[in-house]
């Protein structure tokens, strides 16, 4: 299997090797704690070696993520494989549920991992297109049109990864109804769950359907992204155990300081109030680029339900010329232009990373950068 590089990776990868930006503009998740703050639950005789109860992760930490995804009655820890972030969970799902020639159905514009593990599999791709016009919003008609008896695989992400659109209960369940038609699997990606702006957390595909497969991780609304902790959630045993056996021959991770950390952060009484903080955060910086969009001209966008990022449209300039040119002296400030998700007239625009991105003074240089007109 040749997997080819990604345009989201590709621009940070060609990017990176830059003088660093002075402020970043569309930080993708929370601020980040500090060990300090997890040390006091922390024994200073905890073995940092597997931890010799189960391959499928720490079983406190499994049980912590079945609670916060609202599962506890529904699935169980036996259901939950920890894994090295929500990027692997995905890995894991891809390569053993698609083959060459299998049809996989995926969203765009959506998270890239997808797209790019269907190719390099040899899978049969199709895309249902979000589009801005109507509000970024995925139209199940077209969804359900994509499916046919060879579809092994639908991937989605709830709340989409960029757009921050949310899908309800009711729209997962149609969604269920529509794999189920022909026994596909479905996964939903729910790394920003949590951190919803309108309206409450949708429920997660695990519990709703048989096939079902809702991947996590602590890395965006907690702000651990460096843990690289996340999960799956899967009622059909033998994918978890299938799982489980295509990590040991590939990353192995059995992180377990990672894994002790991330069930700290989990429990009840830290998760809360950090969502809490992270939420109010988050809601106050959107409100602050709500009120630029709307001063800029050159930017519109559809505003968030959910989630850290969303897309502003650029008028008059391609985004990549842009976001380069803005990445340069004099303005040293970093986004993410659109053709890191196949919409080059959009740049990506967040509301994470605390003081550190330095917003408002990126804001401020994005607006004289956007007055100066296309480069």
């Amino acid at each position: 299997m040749k997997v080819t590089i990604h345009k989201l990776f590709e621009y940070l990868l060609e990017t990176a090797g830059e003088e660093p930006p002075e402020c970043v503009l569309g930080f993708s998740l929370s601020q980040s704690p500090t060990v300090g703050e997890f040390l006091p639950d922390l024994s200073p005789d905890l073995v940092l070696d597997w931890n010799g109860v189960s391959f499928q992760g720490l079983p406190a930490l499994r049980e912590r993520v079945i609670a916060q995804a609202g599962l506890a009655g529904l699935c169980s820890a036996e259901d939950v494989l920890i894994t090295a972030g929500a990027a692997e969970a995905n890995y894991l799902c891809f390569r053993q549920l698609l083959s060459p020639g299998d049809q996989i159905v995926t969203e765009a514009p959506g998270w890239p991992q997808a797209a790019v593990m269907a190719r390099g599999i040899g899978a049969d791709l199709r895309l249902v297109k979000r589009r801005e016009e109507n509000g970024w919003r995925l139209d199940l008609d077209v969804l359900a049109a994509a499916v046919t008896p060879k579809t092994r695989l639908i991937f989605l992400s709830n709340p989409n990864n960029p757009t921050g659109q949310l899908l309800t209960e009711a729209e997962l369940h149609r969604i269920a109804a529509i794999a189920d038609k022909v026994g596909a699997w479905l996964i939903v990606d729910e790394v920003y769950a949590g951190l919803e702006w309108e309206g409450a957390r949708a429920p997660s595909i695990a519990g709703i359907y048989e096939r079902g497969i809702t991947t996590g991780s602590v890395s965006k609304g907690l702000g651990l992204q460096g843990l690289r902790t996340g999960w799956l959630i899967c009622r059909d045993r033998q994918m978890v155990m299938d799982a489980v056996i295509l990590r040991e021959n590939s990353s192995e991770i059995m992180n377990i300081l990672g894994e002790h950390i991330a069930e700290i952060a989990l429990r009840p009484e830290r998760l809360t109030p950090a969502l809490d903080r992270a939420r109010a955060a988050g809601a106050a910086t959107l409100a602050e680029l709500d009120a630029f969009i709307l001063g800029q001209p050159r930017l519109s966008w559809v505003r968030p339900q959910a989630g850290l990022i969303g897309l502003a449209r650029l008028e008059g300039e391609e985004a990549e010329p842009f976001a380069r040119r803005l990445l340069a002296a004099p303005y040293r400030t970093f986004l993410l232009p659109g053709t890191a998700y196949d919409e080059p007239a959009h740049i990506r625009l967040g509301v994470g990373g605390g003081a550190a991105v330095r917003l408002d003074e990126g804001l401020a240089r994005l607006a004289t950068c956007l007055a100066a007109g296309p480069g």
